[in-house]
């Protein structure tokens, strides 16, 4: 595939309507370099702009921290009084307090509705190629067709709602409950069998769509019936472990080191399904999910002393006290692979740091390549190493050149009493829990060494779906079942596969429940997006954790954003509320 290179100005106001009518979006397409006259450049230019703007849908500012900030994984308070505030709505998510004003739900509505649009555009336009005899857009044509319904399950999970649109001069059929089910379960049955198997992870390919089966089959009971009690019927559990097991018996393997998934070199990894491309082919690289969560005091790669994490979004003490749970006595550090694995190799004689004073501790350090350097990586707590700059903003040098690595002083929140940066336990929404440096983090993907800096721009993908997931579907289906043996069996499967690290590869299970389970995929997929569809399927959705008392039901779907009701208010009854909004 030829590079395609674009630029879009995006006009927010103007895509609020996307899916509502036909209305023609004011989109402004530069430097599109696949717009010529053959055959290629009119499909690649068709469905670049759909895979290309994945990037918007799972930023962490729409998509992804709305999935994140609405669960019991993550938090992120007023930090300091200064930062992160937002007009309150990352809180109010977090809290299931949201309202149809929020604008992270409106984000996320908005990139959502508007890539579902260009699926459309595209789905059009590749129809007519085909029918014009084009035979290289027939594939392509069914990658629409199944990002089509990958977008519709997004837009279901959030809201409980598809959009049933097939032309771009047709108004959208609003459907929900067993007729939204039915007709994205229909749009994935007609490409299953048909599309290319050979795509790699950065396009639908065969696996993705028999993954986003099992995932639609999985939820099914939920999609039905969003506010009641889910009935989990055996036909969609079968479904489930067919498409499941299709995956497993085939090309897939899982990585033995878990951290692998997440690193600058993924694009090749052979546990990954889906993912967002950012090998530079379409240019949507962004390092959100990286530097996210990151200490803003933090220099993640010392070629680029100007960038640096932004303390947002940390672990609730609830997940991590789950690992704690799990591993007893044990800390979870040294018990499972998944948790942390060490890259800031400090020497013995460096590791104490009692009694010693960060405005005096120049002596204190070890020193290392540029390129040596690396985050620890998993869930980061307690004192952090890094490099440290100069009153220049240069990084600090040993006389060899090397960089020379500290403890990392926290700049942000530590006023005239200077410390280190100190990742507690604790965080919350008071004053003491909202400083800078309070909560453990995720530190899940690698900071890139291959993108032009490592935080504005990245070369890691971004995983949208891998075989870890799918072995946990199948274990779920097989467990509503009443096939404990064989749940049981795949989640050991996929525990003990991640073998780099020995001394930490998990010990096998000896027995599996659906709370057990429920913590295996938290250890398993935390920092993917995932978690608040998991506590909803559950039942813990309406559960209590730090900061969030809330138990109503009616908060398992999104509140439809305000203006988007708004905008299709001259179509009577086209968009409802959803209850308690």
């Amino acid at each position: 595939m030829k590079n395609i290179k674009f630029k879009i100005i995006l006009p927010i106001a103007a895509f609020l309507l996307a899916f509502i009518s036909c209305t023609t979006l004011d989109e402004e397409i530069l430097d599109e370099s696949l717009t010529g006259t053959g055959e290629a450049e009119i499909v690649s230019g068709s469905i670049a702009p759909v895979y290309g703007m994945l990037r918007q849908v799972w930023l962490h500012t729409v998509n992804f921290g709305l999935q994140e900030v609405a669960s019991d994984e993550g938090i992120l308070p007023y930090r300091g009084g200064t930062d992160w505030f937002d007009g309150g709505k990352f809180i109010a998510i977090h809290q299931h307090l949201m309202t149809p004003g929020n604008s992270l739900v409106g984000d996320a509505w908005t990139y959502i509705t508007l890539t579902l649009s260009r699926a459309v555009a595209a789905e059009e336009q590749l129809t007519l190629e085909v029918e014009n005899g084009n035979t290289n857009a027939q594939n392509p044509l069914y990658e629409m067709v199944a990002m089509k319904a990958y977008l519709n399950m997004l837009a279901l999970d959030n809201w409980g709602l598809v959009f049933r649109k097939d032309a771009s001069d047709e108004q959208s059929i609003i459907l929900r409950g067993e007729e939204a089910l039915e007709y994205i379960e229909n749009e994935l049955l007609s490409v299953v069998n048909v599309i290319s198997s050979s795509n790699g992870p950065g396009r639908m390919n065969k696996s993705a769509v028999e993954g986003l089966l099992a995932r639609l089959y999985l939820n099914a009971a939920v999609y039905r019936d969003p506010y009641g009690t889910p009935d989990f019927r055996t036909e969609d559990m079968d479904k489930v472990i067919q498409y499941t097991s299709n995956i497993i018996n085939g090309p897939y393997t899982l990585s033995p080191e878990y951290f692998d998934l997440f690193n600058d070199d993924n694009n090749t990894n052979r546990e990954i399904i889906f993912s967002l491309d950012q090998r530079g082919v379409l240019q949507t690289e962004h390092s959100r999910w990286q530097y996210w969560s990151i200490s803003g005091d933090q220099v993640p790669r010392p070629e680029y002393p100007s960038t640096r994490g932004t303390d947002a979004v940390a672990a609730t003490p609830d997940f991590v006290q789950t690992w704690y749970d799990a591993y007893g006595n044990v800390d979870p550090a040294d018990a499972d692979a998944r948790f942390f694995m060490r890259n800031t190799m400090v020497p013995e004689n460096l590791q104490d740091l009692t009694g010693v004073n960060p405005t005096n501790d120049e002596d204190h350090y070890y020193t290392v390549e540029d390129t040596e350097f690396e985050m620890d990586r998993g869930i980061l707590r307690n004192i952090i190493w890094g490099p440290r700059k100069d009153e220049t903003g240069a990084i600090i040098r040993d006389t060899d050149g090397k960089v020379k690595i500290y403890p990392v002083i926290n700049r942000r929140s530590s006023g005239a009493n200077i410390r280190y940066v100190d990742h507690t336990f604790q965080v919350d929404f008071t004053s003491e829990g909202s400083l800078h440096n309070t909560g453990n983090r995720f530190s899940k993907y690698q900071f890139s060494r291959t993108a032009p800096n490592c935080c504005s721009n990245s070369s890691v993908d971004i995983v949208l779906l891998r075989l870890g997931e799918v072995y946990l579907m199948r274990a779920e289906a097989k467990l509503r079942k009443g096939d404990n043996a064989g749940a049981l069996a795949d989640v050991n499967t996929l525990r003990t596969s991640r073998t780099a690290r020995p001394a930490q590869t998990p010990a096998p299970l000896a027995s599996i429940d659906l709370d057990i389970l429920f913590r295996e995929s938290g250890f398993e997929l935390y920092w993917e997006g995932l978690r608040r569809t998991y506590q909803i399927r559950f039942g813990k959705y309406e559960d209590s954790w730090t900061e969030k008392t809330d138990s109503d039901p009616n908060k398992r779907l999104f509140p439809i954003p305000q203006r988007a009701i708004d905008g299709a208010s001259n179509i009577e009854g086209f968009l409802a509320q959803n209850p308690s909004y």
